[in-house]
């Protein structure tokens, strides 16, 4: 966590010190990197040019928070934001039929190269649980007051009263925002992960890319536990369960063909994930396809997560391109 700096004498750079923990605030808030960037850069512009007028009543840290959580729920507010749609790669098959339909949710994944040097205060949610895909998107299932109070209080620490002041409201409003948000927060299961990094999770992660690259469906399948859940955000499918996702496996991405693809290991919201790669029948490359992130539980896979805008590939520092 960054020290408060002293306001006498301070430059742009000291307010740019805190520039790593509010852009993954407000990334828990609007769900997207680009957004983040944009938005923490026009709160530290407000904040400089206003910095004569900041009264000292609260910490410059907590100024700062109060400008970025502001910026992000008028950009909510507004709606100027990217439609629920994402690019679908050319010649993909119908998918079949999910086993469920969820409301659509618009949310990226967090480069884990942005999450170092950043760290945060001891607070309801561990920083593993609080950067989770789970929590994303949970949190984006929340109206945005709801969202912001519950980031600003369960995963950063600072008090009902600091959040009231933060959303210009009453600590009694505050607290029932809190209530409000914390049941309609789906459970979190983080702590059933194995380590990251750890043995355990590179010999599953590992299992998992031979598997797939070798177009080896039902040994992908075996390491999914009963329940394990296939998404792709914003489209609104939900597929359960290893047959359902053989399903979808077997006839959408290269229409079955999964050895068409390689895998570029990177992580994500703490968790492991991949750039995927399409092989192009006419060069010896393969294109950028979309990026996949997995869910762990123990020795298992709880969750597949597929973004196919490949402008994610972008903050992660995957190239558009690589040999095949």
């Amino acid at each position: 966590m960054t020290e408060d700096i002293q306001l006498e004498g301070a430059t742009f750079a000291d307010l740019e010190a805190y520039r790593g923990e509010l852009q993954l605030h407000c990334y828990r808030i609007v769900g997207s990197v680009q957004e983040a960037e944009d938005l923490v850069q026009e709160a530290l512009l407000a904040a400089w040019r206003s910095l004569d007028r900041f009264e000292g009543r609260a910490s410059l840290r907590n100024w700062l928070y109060r400008i970025a959580t502001n910026r992000c729920l008028n950009a909510l507010r507004d709606g100027a934001r990217r439609p629920l749609t994402s690019p679908v790669p050319p010649d993909t098959p119908e998918p079949p039929s999910p086993t469920r339909l969820a409301d659509p949710l618009l949310y990226e994944p967090y480069p884990d190269t942005l999450l170092e040097g950043i760290e945060l205060p001891e607070a309801r949610y561990e920083q593993r649980e609080a950067i989770g895909l789970a929590f994303v998107s949970g949190l984006q299932r929340l109206p945005p007051r709801q969202r912001a109070a519950l980031v600003l209080h369960d995963a950063l620490g600072f008090s009902a009263r600091e959040t009231a002041e933060m959303l210009g409201t009453t600590e009694v409003a505050a607290n029932r925002l809190l209530s409000r948000a914390r049941a309609g927060l789906p459970p979190l299961d983080a702590d059933l992960a194995p380590v990251p990094d750890s043995r355990q999770e590179r010999e599953l992660v590992a299992r998992f890319v031979t598997a797939f690259e070798a177009g080896d469906i039902g040994g992908v399948l075996e390491l999914l536990t009963d329940d394990a859940l296939l998404t792709m955000p914003p489209a609104p499918l939900e597929y359960e369960g290893p047959d359902a996702i053989s399903r979808f496996l077997s006839t959408v991405p290269a229409a079955g063909k999964l050895e068409l693809f390689r895998l570029v290991a990177t992580r994500a919201n703490g968790q492991p994930a991949f750039g995927c790669y399409l092989r192009d029948p006419h060069t010896p490359i393969a294109r950028a396809y979309g990026l996949m992130v997995l869910t762990l539980r123990a020795n298992q896979i709880g969750g597949i997560t597929g973004f196919a805008d490949t402008s994610v590939f972008r903050p992660f520092g995957l190239p558009r391109t690589i040999p095949a």
